[in-house]
């Protein structure tokens, strides 16, 4: 079971990463069906010994298998397309997060307060408290509100990165000299991990990701204490 739990994709907390599911489960549902209609036609075209030598060309069924193949690209294009759309939408955010990757740990900063900011490295093994996760836990962790619409600016300082946080179905290249933006907004509390996921170097696999998810209140009260 936990080869299992490992397949599947991260539980979403976000709509956005909800909607990327549901289109991932569409678009293997119909994988599913092809695969299962071409292995029953295969199956069938071995098994039995019907022949024509005399059939040359048949036009009925050449259209069948042009069209439908083409019918069956639209039930995919279209939702995906949507999908398109909303991930680069950016909806009236109410809190900005500025994001900058070094080598190797990003720093954050709230571009809507003063002198919010901060850098987050990787927690050594030797320092890992009871129940954190060892290569995935941080010093500093981004602390956001929920159910509030947050933009997220990405960049760079030396060389390539990407900020990627899958619960939140989120991955913005950071880019030297570039601002890249994205948004979401989080369903509920809680911690969700991410990483780096460009190769930018030597120790490319120790820069994670931590936020976590706080109600409003809480998120004035970590505010003020910073």
């Amino acid at each position: 079971m936990a080869t299992w739990g490992n397949m599947n994709l991260q539980d979403a907390n976000s709509p956005l990463m909800e909607q990327l599911i549901f289109f991932h489960d569409h678009a293997l549902m119909i994988l599913l069906m092809i695969t299962v209609l071409v292995s029953y036609i295969m199956i069938s075209l071995t098994s039995n010994k019907f022949i024509n030598r005399n059939l040359l060309e048949g036009q009925t069924i050449e259209f069948i298998w042009t069209a439908l193949p083409a019918v069956t690209l639209i039930f995919i294009a279209l939702p995906s397309l949507h999908l398109l759309y909303l991930i680069d939408e950016i909806n009236n955010p109410e809190l900005t997060l500025k994001t900058i990757g070094h080598q190797w740990y990003w720093s954050y900063e709230y571009s809507d307060f003063n002198n919010v900011e901060f850098d987050s490295y990787m927690k050594p093994t030797n320092e890992l408290s009871m129940g954190e996760f060892r290569l995935l836990e941080v010093d500093n962790r981004v602390v956001l509100p929920m159910n509030i619409q947050i933009r997220v600016l990405v960049t760079a300082a030396d060389v390539l990165h990407s900020w990627a946080v899958p619960a939140l179905g989120i991955k913005i290249d950071a880019i030297p000299g570039r601002l890249n933006q994205g948004s979401f907004k989080i369903n509920r509390p809680g911690l969700m991990y991410g990483q780096c996921s460009e190769i930018c170097g030597a120790n490319h696999s120790f820069m994670p990701i931590v936020i976590e998810s706080v109600p409003i209140n809480n998120f004035i009260k970590w505010l003020n204490s910073n």
